[in-house]
């Protein structure tokens, strides 16, 4: 395999001068996590492999899209991994449950394809998570509107997204008639990656078949009753398209919980973030206080009351993970009702 149409550039080639490495290893990118095991795309073509003890016990685990060192064994049918490389970008959430640990998604990504259908699915609250953690990954955003032969206000809903969504394309598709997928292919040429997220059931399996011409992935009808489709893709997989670029499929998300950085809140909610330097105090919490710009553009109907409470939302699910990374679940929960409450 070429490792330029993986995705190989001189930003990778620059890391990996910074790594110590042996002379017969070689480079390789993660198509598929397995439990233990990993499946690569490499020169060599695709090989099963394994981390080494000393990773697993520094608890340093690659994701798909990582670009990892390696040492091919059996006959180049085997490899050990030695090493992963500094990542350009990840998309990134906290595990599922009370744990505080994070979940990269997909690395070394240049576009987040953040796809939803115009049907039953369809939410701007949870676009707006999708797109703070999207702007956190370091990855470009692109929301993707499926199902478009489902809906017959199409463009009603893409004018919704907009006002949540400022500068990000915004993308009408359907895989069945095949509206607007010759767009996707824009962000696709050669060693390009791009991750498609979303629910399950919003047709992200359907529209990779589409992009590579040929049934890979496996789907399943939508329901009649909610509209959507059985939950299909069970694991993280990276696709090399014949055409050019990568792409790179992920299980529906039930639970998309976010991990570290503002940034991404300030990127999502910029009306906000915007009306705020014109509130009359720097601390303003904009709820009550004179002077408030954020809560004057609510009452003259420029702003959602529903868009304020998102933000701030997640700007207290942010803060709530942070005080958990840094003093445990049980202060970082008394801090939080100090904040909330007064004790």
């Amino acid at each position: 395999m070429n490792l330029m149409d993986l995705g190989w550039n001189q930003n990778f080639e620059d890391k990996l001068m910074q790594i110590k490495k042996e002379e017969n290893f070689q480079i390789a990118r993660v198509a598929i996590e397995y439990k233990g095991m990993y499946k690569l795309y490499s020169k060599a073509g695709e090989v099963l492999a394994e981390i080494t003890g000393k990773m697993r016990y520094s608890n340093k685990f690659p994701a798909v899209g990582d670009w990892v060192v390696i040492d091919l064994q059996n006959n180049r049918e085997r490899a050990i991994i030695h090493d992963i490389l500094p990542r350009k970008s990840k998309f990134s959430r906290k595990v599922a449950g009370d744990n505080t640990e994070e979940q990269i998604v997909a690395a070394n990504i240049d576009t987040v394809f953040i796809v939803t259908s115009l049907n039953q699915d369809f939410n701007l609250r949870r676009l707006e998570r999708y797109l703070t953690i999207a702007w956190n990954s370091g990855a470009k955003p692109v929301i993707v509107l499926s199902k478009a032969d489902l809906c017959a206000e199409a463009q009603a809903k893409k004018l919704e997204v907009e006002t949540i969504a400022f500068g990000v394309p915004i993308h009408i598709v359907s895989s069945f008639t095949g509206e607007g997928l010759e767009e996707l292919g824009e962000y696709l040429e050669t060693g390009h990656t791009a991750a498609l997220l979303g629910s399950s059931g919003v047709g992200k399996s359907t529209i990779i078949n589409q992009l590579m011409g040929s049934e890979r992935m496996k789907v399943n009808e939508i329901r009649v009753s909610d509209g959507k489709g059985k939950h299909t893709t069970t694991h993280r997989e990276l696709f090399v398209l014949d055409s050019g670029g990568i792409v790179i499929d992920t299980p529906g998300m039930r639970e998309v919980q976010l991990w570290g950085g503002n940034e991404g809140i300030k990127e999502s909610f910029e009306d906000i973030e915007v009306l705020a330097q014109n509130c009359k105090f720097n601390d303003c919490q904009h709820d009550s206080e004179p002077g408030c710009a954020v809560k004057k553009a609510i009452k003259k109907g420029e702003l959602s009351e529903k868009r304020l409470e998102s933000y701030r939302k997640l700007e207290r699910e942010l803060l709530f993970i942070e005080r958990k990374k840094k003093y445990g679940i049980v202060r970082a929960a008394k801090l939080m009702n100090k904040d909330i409450f007064g004790f």
